[in-house]
């Protein structure tokens, strides 16, 4: 094998590429990444590609071929490598057990791994639906802020994914919150209803690259493989879906509320973070919301305490309550949008948070569903 590929896409291949590596393979093999010079016959690009039989990437970047091949090296260290070079055509040979990556005057040679003990990367599932890069991306990123992080439960780490003709519905929650988006897209001529459950950090990672790519993102499901796949751009990934049951979600959401605010999300963010320092490890903020007027507190006389008051546009009987100053920050972040909507029914029962427009009407397609923290007394 002996290739010349311009640097910047090579490292931005290897970079996206290894991103979706584990960090302690279980086997070396699984570390690495695969470059593949013209071995499907192609004269003119070389294919990158990882997977660990979870998650599979693949991107193409042109090259000059000169000896097609196949190379297997560690991911994480060819990622490293390729970042740091300088800004100069880069030339790879493999002569042995050894791969030689020159580029300007700097000069690496690095171990290689047997290619044939490699799994085979799998085929992209059928098309599902295409969706806008951009949309997909927000999307992703707006729900995947309510997904639990907590392995020993992996229904509450994944994101669910709900097909219904026209329209794509993204959930995630961690029991102590739940964020949900509906949008719409294309989806492929006889496609039938369907939900699967993706890994969330997975799936937020890969829709961050795609999603800021411009274009479109193709999705492809194989649910009797248990299979998602997304492309965009030239990049191809797939991930494993989750075997396990979602919660029963629709239920949660309140269908009617007794109060309703609706409030500037920029100083209400910035009036959460100051008083919540007094907030012992974060533990709760007090809203006391009445006619016009919203109060917030945190602390007691022990660590100190803080409060601070803001304008609102509120309807209802005067209502307080206490939320984990974080998830009210990440729920507002999430929202895209200048003003926020919250509505309540009781200070023990969920809150609803959704964007609003100048006018204080709700923006549809997002919400944000948190639990309250039982006030003390």
């Amino acid at each position: 094998m002996k290739i010349r590929v311009e640097r910047d896409g090579l490292a931005d291949a290897v970079a996206w590429v290894a991103r979706s590596l584990p960090s302690r393979p279980p086997v070396p093999v699984l570390g690495g990444v695969l470059l593949d010079a013209g071995s499907d016959g192609a004269t003119d690009a070389l294919t990158v590609s990882g997977f660990d039989y979870e998650v599979s990437a693949t991107v193409g970047v042109p090259a000059t071929i000169a000896d097609g091949g196949r190379l297997l090296v560690s991911g994480r260290l060819l990622a490293d490598i390729t970042k740091s070079l300088p800004a100069q055509p880069v030339e790879i040979a493999v002569d042995g057990a050894r791969a030689s990556i020159n580029c300007g005057n700097a000069r690496f040679s690095l171990p290689t791994m047997p290619v044939e003990d490699y799994p085979q990367l799998p085929a992209q599932p059928t098309l599902a639906g295409e969706v806008t890069g951009d949309a997909f991306g927000q999307a992703v990123t707006q729900v995947a802020v309510a997904a639990g992080k907590d392995d020993t439960l992996p229904m509450l780490t994944g994101m669910r994914l709900e097909i219904s003709g026209s329209s794509l519905t993204l959930v995630a929650t961690d029991r102590f919150r739940l964020a949900m988006r509906e949008f719409a897209w294309e989806p492929a001529e006889g496609l039938a209803d369907a939900a699967v459950l993706v890994p969330a950090r997975t799936l937020a990672e890969s829709a961050k690259t795609l999603g800021s790519s411009g274009g479109k993102v193709s999705v492809g499901l194989a649910s009797g493989e248990g299979l998602l796949g997304l492309s965009g751009s030239g990049r191809y990934t797939t991930t494993r879906l989750l075997d396990a049951e979602f919660p029963p979600y629709r239920q949660l959401l309140p269908a009617q509320y007794s109060s309703r605010a609706v409030i500037e999300v920029s100083p209400l963010v910035e009036a959460i973070k100051r008083v919540s320092l007094v907030a012992e490890r974060g533990t709760q903020v007090r809203l006391e919301f009445g006619e016009g007027s919203l109060r917030l507190s945190a602390g007691g006389d022990d660590e100190g305490s803080a409060e601070e008051e803001l304008r609102v546009d509120y309807e209802g009987e005067p209502v307080t309550i206490a939320f984990n100053p974080g998830y009210l920050v990440d729920g507002l972040g999430a929202l895209h949008a200048d003003r926020a909507e919250l509505t309540f029914t009781t200070p023990n029962r969920p809150a609803l948070i959704k964007p609003a427009d100048e006018q204080g009407e709700v923006i549809p397609g997002y919400l944000y569903l948190l639990m309250p923290v039982r006030l003390p007394g």
